[in-house]
C-alpha cells in the first residue's frame, strides 16, 4: 500500500514508525509544518516527523499553507498514492487533496468520536475530568473532525495522567490501530459509521489565559486543569510567577484511586476536611511531601512546582528553598478581594 503521511508533533512518531516499519505499507512521502524558531538560541527546529523522516531518507515537503501551494499540489497528485494518513498534522486539508487517494484520507484522532472533535482534544478531556477517552480512525471530510468513523480504541484515564502521559500513552495505542484500520479497510473488512453530530463536543485550541489559576475553584477543578495544560498552569508567589505542574486533591474520594505507598503518606496528613481558609492560602506544610493550599472547595498538595527561570521541583523542595510558611498565600488573594483582576499573570 502507497501511502503520503501527513504529521508533525511527536504524538504522530509512533504512527509514522509504525509505517516504515511494515512489510505491506510503503511511504512515498512525508509531509510536515515548516521548521519553527524555539526560544533557545532562536534557532529553527525541525518537527519530529520531519527528524524520523530523513533518517529514513524519505522526502519531505513543508509548505506553508498545503492548501495554496502549487508545487505540493502537483507532486501529491503524481505520486498516485493509494491512501494519505494524517496525525496531527497541523493544517486543514482542501476537498482537492482529500479526493486524491485511492482509498481516502485516514485521521488518527486523539478522541472517541464524536466527543471531542477539535485540535486539542486529550488536554480539554483532562480538564473536564473525563474518566475515559480513546482513539479514534476516520475517514476525512471537509468537516472538523466529521468523517465517517472506522475503528476505536478506548483506554482509562488515572487520576495523576496528565497530557503528557496520556499522548505518550495514545500516541503508541493510535499506531496499532491505524495499522489495523488500514489492513481492514484494503480487504474491505471495515464499514465506516457516520457520526451521530448530536452528541458532537468540541475541543478548541488552548488560549494563554486558560493557564491561569483561580484558586476560588474546586480542588479537584484545578487539578484537572493543571494535569490537563500540564506544564503550563501558572499563578503567582511573591512577585513572581509559578508554574503548577503537578497535585493531587485532598479528598478521600481521590485519595483511594492512588498508588498504595502514596495514599498511606496522604493519609498521615491531618484531616483539613473543615479547614475554611482563604483560596491560595497554605494551611499545611506536610513533611516530605509539601504545601497543602485551600482552594474554593477543598484542599490541593503542590506535587510539583517550578519557580521563574528554576527547573521543576518537587513540593517538598520548593518549600525547603523558599522556607514557605503556614499562611502565605499564592495568587495574589488580596488583588483579587479588591477587585483589580485574578491576580494571575498571561504565560
Amino acid at each position: 500500500m502507497k501511502i503520503v503521511f501527513f504529521g508533525t508533533p511527536q504524538f504522530a512518531v509512533p504512527t509514522l514508525e509504525k509505517l516504515l516499519n511494515h512489510p505491506d505499507f510503503q511511504v512515498l512521502a512525508v509531509v510536515t509544518q515548516p521548521d519553527k524558531r524555539r526560544e533557545r538560541g532562536n534557532k529553527l527546529t525541525p518537527s519530529p516527523i520531519k527528524i524520523l523522516a530523513n533518517a529514513h531518507h524519505i522526502p519531505v515537503w513543508q509548505p506553508e499553507r498545503v492548501k495554496k501551494d502549487a508545487e505540493t499540489l502537483t507532486q501529491l497528485q503524481q505520486l498516485d498514492a493509494d491512501v494519505f494518513v494524517v496525525v496531527a498534522y497541523g493544517q486543514i486539508l482542501p476537498k482537492k487533496i482529500l479526493k486524491m487517494p485511492k482509498l481516502g484520507c485516514i485521521n488518527v484522532h486523539g478522541s472517541i468520536l464524536p466527543q471531542y472533535r477539535g485540535a486539542a482534544p486529550l488536554q480539554w478531556c483532562l480538564y473536564n475530568g473525563e474518566q475515559e477517552t480513546g482513539i479514534t480512525t476516520m475517514l476525512m471530510d471537509a468537516g472538523m473532525d466529521t468523517g465517517d468513523m472506522l475503528l476505536k480504541a478506548t483506554t482509562p484515564i488515572a487520576l495523576l495522567d496528565n497530557a503528557q502521559i496520556l499522548a505518550d500513552h495514545l500516541a503508541v495505542t493510535g499506531a496499532d490501530l491505524l495499522v489495523e484500520t488500514l489492513l481492514k479497510l484494503e480487504r474491505q473488512e471495515i464499514k465506516p459509521i457516520p457520526q451521530d453530530d448530536s452528541l458532537a463536543t468540541y475541543a478548541s485550541l488552548i488560549q494563554k489565559e486558560d493557564y491561569n489559576l483561580n484558586w476560588s475553584k474546586t480542588a479537584i477543578e484545578l487539578h484537572n486543569q493543571i494535569r490537563g495544560f500540564y506544564p503550563n498552569c501558572m499563578t503567582t508567589f511573591r512577585n513572581q510567577t509559578l508554574k503548577i505542574t503537578a497535585t493531587v486533591p485532598l479528598d478521600s474520594t481521590y485519595i483511594q484511586e492512588l498508588p498504595t505507598q502514596l495514599s498511606e503518606k496522604l493519609h498521615k496528613i491531618p484531616d483539613l476536611s473543615t479547614v475554611t481558609h482563604r483560596p491560595g492560602e497554605v494551611v499545611n506544610i506536610a513533611k516530605g511531601l509539601g504545601a497543602i493550599v485551600q482552594t474554593g472547595e477543598g484542599c490541593l498538595w503542590l506535587r510539583e512546582v517550578q519557580l521563574t527561570g528554576k527547573r521543576p521541583q518537587s513540593g517538598w523542595d520548593f518549600v525547603n528553598g523558599t522556607r514557605l510558611t503556614v499562611g502565605e498565600v499564592i495568587g495574589n488573594w488580596e488583588r483579587r478581594e479588591q477587585g483589580t483582576g485574578n491576580g494571575e499573570q498571561n504565560f
